[in-house]
């Protein structure tokens, strides 16, 4: 038995969950998981990234072993705003336990997955060593519920400026909509985001003729974007949908013909799309359909899968060997930093029971916490496999 310290995952949460770090600020999230991992031998490496018209933002790459297979643990600390802290019966940022439940931001999303790795990976040494011909690192950002510029995606760039690879990434969101083990991500839908600004002219209501009523064009336009289906999906992909988000006139007078109308609207698409084959037929149809516009398409990101192989199979038998459940593979759900990690190495995502997460009271059961520790560290020995 090594002689590493042992780290329980709880409290570790609830450190970095008293840290108020909502995007980009670390406060002091990143110190604590930092001293963490010291205390079990990792090299810490901190990395603070900018750039023109963004937040600076503070990351962390952390690494014990020089060779053999890496396994990377890929999260953030950062969290999203509390809202209206009266609404919440605690206070979101002081971490209490009420019966058999922690409470506050970051519980479920995803500072508790953190800690549990972080106290399987010390369990996993102490009981192999730190010669166990491998390497295990953690790629943690502080830029994941933000623009996502400064965080992982510079942090891969970085690794690989040093030649440095990840063969294996298993990234903490919470994953599971009801109970643990029921869910892993193998994959996530493409997004994309239309900003739709149709031009008119204004005028008084009874006098149409001396106006130009974009309205009309707009609603015209949207029903041609609605009409189409855009596939049925396939084996692995729920079917593409088109979104209306908004539609903002701008107008209180009710006798006015406005002069300009806007609408945004977002594509979640499975592989039988590309980004650039829906840029293709939005351009063509708004150009139709709207008259004169102006139209902003940003490309969040491309679908992808991560084929079912060793890595799903070694977490899928995680999960059975201690929750005794056999885990759905899915692509279902909104984008995360899997779709930069996706580029450099096999990739899947597993965590906490996410239907708190983002909402007033956010929680996680302290037996969920203790019980994806042990997961995580299932995962370890299996992919490291025995003496």
């Amino acid at each position: 038995m090594d002689a590493t310290p042992q780290i329980e995952p709880i409290a570790l949460a609830r450190d970095m969950m008293r840290c108020p770090s909502v995007t980009p600020a670390d406060a002091g999230a990143l110190d604590v998981l930092q001293a963490a991992l010291e205390g079990l031998g990792f090299r810490c490496h901190r990395l603070p990234f900018s750039a023109p018209d963004t937040p600076d933002v503070d990351n962390l790459y952390a690494r014990i072993g020089e060779g053999g297979s890496n396994f990377c643990f890929a999260g953030h600390t950062d969290v999203v705003p509390p809202g209206e802290r009266s609404r919440w019966s605690v206070d979101p940022f002081a971490a209490e336990i009420r019966g058999d439940w922690l409470i506050g931001r970051g519980a479920a999303d995803m500072k508790g997955a953190i800690a549990a790795f972080v106290a399987a990976a010390g369990r996993f040494l102490a009981r192999r060593g730190r010669d166990f011909d491998g390497s295990i690192s953690l790629l943690i950002t502080g830029d994941e519920e933000g623009p996502a510029i400064n965080g992982t995606a510079k942090v891969l760039d970085w690794l690989a400026g040093r030649g440095e690879r990840l063969d294996a990434c298993l990234v903490g969101e919470p994953t599971n909509p009801t109970r643990l083990g029921e869910m892993v991500k193998i994959g996530r839908r493409g997004s994309l985001t239309g900003r739709l600004h149709v031009l008119g002219a204004q005028g008084h209501v009874a006098y149409p003729h001396l106006a130009d009523n974009p309205i009309p064009r707009l609603v015209r336009t949207l029903a041609a974007l609605l009409a189409r289906r855009l596939d049925e999906g396939n084996a692995d992909f729920q079917p593409s949908n088109l979104e209306v988000t908004s539609i903002d006139v701008g107008n209180p007078a009710s006798n006015v013909i406005p002069a300009e109308a806007r609408a945004t609207f977002n594509i979640r698409y499975s592989t039988e799309q590309s980004g650039a084959g829906l840029e293709a037929w939005l351009r063509e149809t708004i150009a139709r359909e709207a008259g004169a516009h102006e139209l902003a398409i940003e490309h969040g990101a491309e679908p992808f899968l991560t084929p079912r192989g060793r890595l799903s199979e070694v977490v899928s038998a995680a999960i059975r060997d201690v929750t005794g459940v056999s885990p759905e593979l899915s692509t279902t759900g909104g984008t995360s930093d899997a779709r930069f990690i996706r580029k450099h190495c096999p990739v899947v995502e597993f965590g906490l029971v996410g239907q708190t997460m983002h909402k007033v009271d956010e929680q996680v059961r302290l037996a969920d916490v203790r019980a994806i520790a042990d997961i995580y560290l299932a995962v370890l020995e299996r992919w490291f496999g025995e003496r």
